[in-house]
This record gives C-alpha cells, sequence and structure tokens, in this order.
C-alpha cells in the first residue's frame, strides 16, 4: 500500500507522512528554518522574506486564493525563501516539521472564534501549544499579534502555561518594535492607532 500523501500543497511536493521533508534540499540551502501559521494575504510573509534572503520560511495559509496569490507574488519577486503551503497548520505541521528544528513560530492575528461553540476551532490550545514548543530549537522564539485583548490574554497564558518563557514577566504584553515586519492586517492598525496585543515569547534553554 502507498504511503498516505498530503493534498498538494502550493510551491512543494506531495510530502509522505512517516517522515518530514529534507528542507536543505528543498530550499537549496541552509539557515534558519521559520514557520508562520496562518500567512492570509501574505503581507507579512512577503516582506519578512525579502528582508531576510537567508531565512527559510514556510507560510501555511489554508484559504486556497490567499495561499495562491501569495506563492505567485513571491515567485514574481524572485524570493527564493519562501514556501506557501495550503493547508491547515493543526493537522499538517507535526507530519512534516521535526521537533527540535524550528527557529520561530509566527502567529498574526488568528481567527478569534466569537461563539464558544466555536472556541475549540481556535489554533493556540494547550495541546497544540505544547506541540509548537517541542518544534522549536532551544532558544527559539514565537511571535504572536492579535488585535482582540481578551483573545490575547488566553493565548498568552495558554502558551506560559505550556512553558514559553517571557522576558518581560508572565502575563504581560510587548511593546512595538519599529524593526518588526507588520503583515497587511497590521499595518492598517499602524496606520488607524488601534492596539495590537504583542508577545514574543521564547522556549527556554536546559
Amino acid at each position: 500500500m502507498r504511503p498516505a500523501l498530503l493534498p498538494e500543497p502550493v510551491g512543494l511536493k506531495f510530502v509522505p507522512l512517516e517522515t518530514p521533508p529534507d528542507w536543505d534540499a528543498e530550499f537549496g540551502f541552509t539557515g534558519p528554518l521559520e514557520l508562520e501559521i496562518g500567512s492570509g494575504a501574505g503581507g507579512h510573509a512577503l516582506e519578512y522574506c525579502r528582508r531576510n534572503p537567508g531565512v527559510r520560511f514556510i507560510a501555511f495559509e489554508w484559504r486556497k486564493k490567499y495561499a495562491r496569490d501569495t506563492q505567485m507574488r513571491g515567485e514574481k519577486l524572485g524570493l527564493k525563501n519562501l514556501r506557501v503551503i495550503e493547508s491547515d497548520a493543526r493537522f499538517v505541521v507535526p507530519r512534516i516539521i521535526a521537533p527540535g528544528t524550528l527557529d520561530c513560530i509566527h502567529l498574526q492575528f488568528p481567527d478569534p472564534w466569537w461563539k464558544r461553540s466555536h472556541a475549540k476551532r481556535a489554533v493556540v490550545q494547550p495541546d497544540f501549544a505544547k506541540l509548537m514548543l517541542g518544534l522549536l530549537k532551544p532558544g527559539g522564539r514565537f511571535d504572536m499579534r492579535t488585535d482582540v485583548q481578551d483573545r490575547g490574554v488566553a493565548m498568552l497564558r495558554i502558551l506560559e502555561e505550556a512553558g514559553f518563557h517571557n522576558p518581560l514577566g508572565t502575563g504581560v504584553f510587548h511593546p512595538y518594535d519599529p524593526e518588526e515586519v507588520p503583515s497587511t492586517r497590521e499595518r492598517r492598525y499602524l496606520a488607524s492607532g488601534e492596539p495590537v496585543y504583542r508577545a514574543r515569547l521564547v522556549k527556554p534553554v536546559p
């Protein structure tokens, strides 16, 4: 029997579930490996890759239009360090990323899922937070941003309880850093002055 295969993602061939792909071979060079969960319209992924050509960047987006548009724009820009995967990160990330191999995980403005009955669809759940911690190298970073304060508080608590270290103290959001790369959505908030709740967490070094 042939091994189960992922649905064909954008910019990447079929990947057997039994073993993660060789990212060195896929990108054609070595360097930091970073992941974005929910890249949306691609504003952050594209600009981040442009500014950091030595970073290998895997962007997950389940909406076909956004995923394919981001990959197409990346190709037009000549970005060799971007791969866009059109799939649900919650189910695919554990299959294609080996533990202890990521340098950074980016999660920006995830859907808050307002209805109580939909809360289980939120990306940051205790089990997934522990999984993400395990995928990072010691000292690896988790970059989170949201425009919903209550959701930010909840995510920050879950991540800290999973073992992430908050350099500013438990439950403390981080200030805006002008060196950060904003997403398409965040640029609107920066222009309007609306608040964004940020956290830059770290996996502890043993």
